[in-house]
């Protein structure tokens, strides 16, 4: 699965690009930290099963906090225009994409996440490929579904798969479902394209912050 440090690299690539001349340590740094903080719901599974990847790892709280920003932003004396400005208003809409792009949903697509949680409790695992076949034409893999005998079409169990308090991922904090001793593994960049897109994001960003500190002078 992707480490958290590989989540922020992302955050940081979708934020530079989206904050655009927006950009300065302050807000980027915001824009991964927000990231970073989905998480923390690790914590919760030492009490609870199958919490990380669901309490924090879910697209409900992102759309109510979206709704909740566009509403404010509509308003006559908008909350966080009139404290924070349009800048403010910037940084917290690609902070709030950065958290649904750069973890929850690349989460969902390395093993899975809880994507509905807490108004639906089922983990949706979308690990999978999409290519062209000279045969077969187009083919995805990530969402799968099965036939029934009556001919309908329900979700394969590769893709929909347990609930909370019964599903487990691995992590350091908890490396086992039912906290017997095994080796704690705190993951930097499990693969290679993982160490690319690490390496790619916090060079990026590095060097943008370089470019606004040169120009500042």
């Amino acid at each position: 699965m992707p480490s958290t440090l590989v989540h922020v690299a992302l955050a940081g690539l979708i934020g530079t690009a989206l904050l655009a001349d927006r950009l300065d340590a302050r807000a980027i740094l915001l824009v991964m930290a927000a990231s970073a903080l989905v998480d923390l719901d690790t914590f919760l599974d030492l009490w609870l099963i199958g919490t990380h990847r669901a309490v924090l790892h879910n697209l409900v709280w992102p759309t109510l906090a979206g709704l909740a920003l566009w509403w404010d932003l509509r308003r006559e004396e908008s909350y966080v225009l009139e404290r924070w400005g349009a800048r403010g208003a910037r940084v917290a809409w690609v902070a709030l994409v950065a958290v649904v792009f750069s973890h929850v949903l690349l989460d969902a697509f390395f093993n899975g996440v809880n994507l509905f949680w807490p108004l639906h409790d089922r983990f949706y695992d979308l690990s999978g490929q999409f290519l062209y076949s000279d045969q077969r034409g187009f083919v995805q893999t990530f969402v799968e579904f099965d036939r029934t005998p009556d001919g309908t079409r329900t979700l394969s169990n590769a893709t929909a798969e347990g609930s909370v308090g019964e599903t487990h991922y691995r992590t350091g904090v908890k490396p086992t479902a039912d906290g017997s001793d095994a080796e704690r593994l705190f993951p930097v960049a499990m693969t290679g394209e993982r160490f690319v897109l690490l390496l790619s994001g916090y060079g990026v960003v590095g060097w943008r912050l370089f470019e606004e500190r040169r120009r500042e002078r």
